[in-house]
């Protein structure tokens, strides 16, 4: 396509590539299990995330009502509980209301949940290992769902994902993905400024998450009652739980990078992929995680991505302490660069004249605008 039909192809479907909400469906969502108006959620992995997005899930507008949890462990099942109380105290139209019979745990308990007739919504957050069939398992249940990232481990998972969804917009269920940048006005004000071709044509992509790493494993092996703990409890070190922290972490900058690509390349109905990278060049190792407890994930990769219009995008993700540091996106276009930031006073367009422009607008939680408007949908 030429440059100018790629941006009048933009300008029609412009309200679709501002929205930017992932896997939200369009058609009106079901009546509420309970009978009344207030939207019953259940929690299904109640570690840090989950417990933050059921607080998050719990302070949207209107009546929200947490109903049941499920966990592969009674004390973590415990301890967020405790939490979602205390984050959601003050808020009127919140309550916490898990009776005893709808705490569950083991490896089945997220079925329970799911096969609760007075549940609306799901919220997803185990380990991503778990999350295709507890996604494809919660949509043959009938159920809205909320789930963090990433979706899957695996090629395998990956399917399993999008098969599911397809269940899902055919029941005319609600699903959003803890994609949240999909949600912060400085990223849907500045991308659109990019699909509109006010810096001119994208010649090249940068996206980085750089950093000194995450928690360190919690447990050793003897404190625990068999291998499968150690490693659910120390997830994040276990590729077939996180699928290294390229994917469980660095997924939302390469998400921009596909986000930005996806207005310059047009759709094809007939084949999902179209938009996303055909190509990728890398490396990885393991430079500083030498010991056995640090499991099988790299502390470092680097990877060169290209898209079908042969456009690249670097892509870096570290976990060394003391290192330069970077958790950003940057769209090199013919007439300036797009600098994108999790953090809005550092988003900002440098073009090549030499003039500068920032992003001057709200700040909102991002975290809480993907379940407003998950649960507006």
């Amino acid at each position: 396509m030429s440059d100018s039909s790629r941006r009048d192809f933009l300008k029609t479907s412009s309200a679709v590539a501002a929205f930017g909400t992932g896997l939200f469906t369009s058609v009106s969502a079901r009546a509420f299990a309970s009978g009344d108006d207030a939207v019953r959620v259940a929690l299904v992995g109640c570690g840090g995330r989950g417990t933050g997005a059921a607080a998050q899930a719990l302070s949207t507008k209107g009546k929200v009502k947490l109903v049941a949890m499920a966990d592969a462990f009674r004390d973590q099942l415990d301890s967020s509980l405790n939490n979602i109380e205390k984050a959601v105290k003050s808020k009127e139209d919140s309550e916490v209301a898990v009776e005893e019979d709808k705490k569950f745990v083991g490896f089945d308990a997220y079925k329970k949940v799911m096969e609760s007739d007075d549940v609306d919504l799901v919220i997803l957050a185990t380990p991503p290992g778990f999350r295709p069939i507890h996604f494809e398992y919660a949509v043959s249940q009938g159920k809205n769902v909320f789930m963090e990232k990433p979706v899957a481990t695996d090629a395998e998972g990956v399917r399993k994902v999008i098969e599911a969804a397809k269940v899902a917009k055919e029941k005319d269920l609600k699903v959003g993905v803890g994609l949240q940048r999909r949600h912060q006005e400085c990223y849907l004000d500045y991308i659109k400024k990019i699909h509109d071709g006010a810096v001119g044509d994208v010649r090249a992509l940068r996206v980085y998450w750089n950093g000194g790493g995450v928690w360190e494993p919690r447990a050793g092996r003897a404190d625990v009652k068999s291998e499968m703990e150690y490693q659910m409890r120390n997830w994040y070190y276990y590729n077939w739980l996180c699928g290294d922290h390229i994917c469980e972490q660095h997924i939302h900058n390469l998400d921009v990078g596909n986000w930005i690509m996806s207005g310059i390349i047009p759709e094809d109905p007939e084949n999902i992929w179209a938009q996303l990278p055909v190509k990728a060049n890398g490396m990885g190792g393991r430079e500083v995680r030498k010991d056995p407890r640090y499991g099988e994930i790299f502390d470092h990769h680097a990877v060169e991505y290209t898209f079908a219009d042969g456009t690249v995008m670097m892509s870096q993700c570290r976990h060394i302490r003391n290192c330069w540091n970077s958790v950003t996106e940057h769209a090199h276009c013919n007439n300036g660069i797009v600098h994108l930031d999790n953090n809005p006073r550092n988003v900002s367009i440098e073009r090549f004249d030499g003039s500068k422009e920032r992003f001057k607008g709200e700040n909102a939680n991002p975290y809480q605008v993907e379940h407003d408007d998950l649960f507006a949908a």
